[in-house]
């Protein structure tokens, strides 16, 4: 048993480095795709993610499953879902063609501190005084990164918060993850054909009229968002959250490095004043959820223990 406890946990945390990985490495995709609009992109994103989807639903037998989970209360909570999904990603997108990938970084990087935000403001949540402290000064990040650069960091909050409030329907929504997408993809499809009906009206529609290598990658985009997502969900089931909770970071650890050396997009002191601000709230903001997470297994396991 405990052999098998082992194998399943080097194989969750395989599969949450891969997942975090794949998504810290797509500015290196994206951006192949600069010639491309970003709302073009996002449109074909929607497509053929859901053709992966479709396809790994059939292969695995799932279709049943996946078309019984379509009810009311679903599509309104993953079509919600999906609109934030869809500004994620067209923000992204743009981020990327518009050199911000390390912008794009930071709100990856304040995602979990935006969501334990996003707690007290929308559930109600109460914090513990740590988390405050966390919470305190990645706003006070955002003042000085503000200062720096002269302007709000609205790639960040928008890409913190978008996803933010898809992480918390997808909460209450409480699917797989592959029903999720495919639910999500579904609602998004009409919006994303009149898009590019639009484009081929217009005579600019990039998949034709780019050549044979702009059609693969954007074909490609399937599996590309599919494929992550799918060794996510299976990071999920296998290893603690607090786990998966520290393995997040790699992603926008990745993204800031290939902003800073691979792009060379410029830092100002402000700039690194702001990013060591929010890598020092994430630290305690990490910090306090694993010690959390101990102290509550503890508990768990004296109260099993008890006559």
């Amino acid at each position: 048993m405990a052999v098998r406890e082992r194998s399943a946990h080097s194989t969750g945390v395989l599969l949450g480095v891969t997942g975090y990985l794949f998504w810290g490495l797509f500015p290196l995709y994206f951006v192949l795709l600069d010639t491309v609009a970003p709302i073009e992109v996002v449109a074909h994103r929607v497509i053929w993610s859901l053709v992966v989807v479709v396809l790994i639903l059939l292969a695995g037998k799932q279709w049943r499953a996946f078309t019984g989970a379509f009810n009311r209360r679903n599509v309104i909570m993953l079509g919600s879902a999906a609109i934030f999904l869809s500004i994620n990603w067209l923000v992204y997108v743009y981020a990327v063609d518009s050199n911000q990938v390390v912008q794009a970084s930071l709100g990856y990087f304040m995602n979990p501190l935006i969501s334990v935000a996003m707690g007290v403001i929308l559930l109600k949540e109460n914090l513990r005084k740590t988390q405050w402290v966390a919470v305190g000064i990645a706003l006070v990040a955002v003042i000085v990164l503000t200062i720096a650069s002269g302007s709000v960091p609205w790639i960040a909050l928008t890409l913190g918060f978008s996803f933010g409030l898809y992480g918390l329907l997808k909460k209450y929504a409480n699917l797989p993850s592959l029903q999720s997408l495919g639910i999500e993809t579904v609602v998004l499809l009409p919006l994303a054909l009149i898009i590019l009906g639009v484009f081929a009206a217009q005579g600019t529609e990039s998949f034709v009229l780019d050549g044979p290598t702009i059609t693969f990658l954007l074909i490609m985009l399937g599996p590309v968002t599919a494929l992550p997502l799918l060794a996510f969900g299976g990071a999920s089931t296998r290893i603690p959250l607090s786990t998966l909770g520290v393995l997040q970071y790699i992603t926008p650890i990745f993204q800031f490095l290939l902003g800073v050396f691979i792009f060379q997009e410029a830092m100002s002191a402000g700039n690194w004043i702001g990013f060591t601000l929010v890598w020092i709230s994430l630290v305690i903001f990490t910090v306090d959820m694993y010690r959390n997470t101990r102290t509550k297994t503890h508990q768990l396991k004296e109260t099993l223990l008890e006559p």
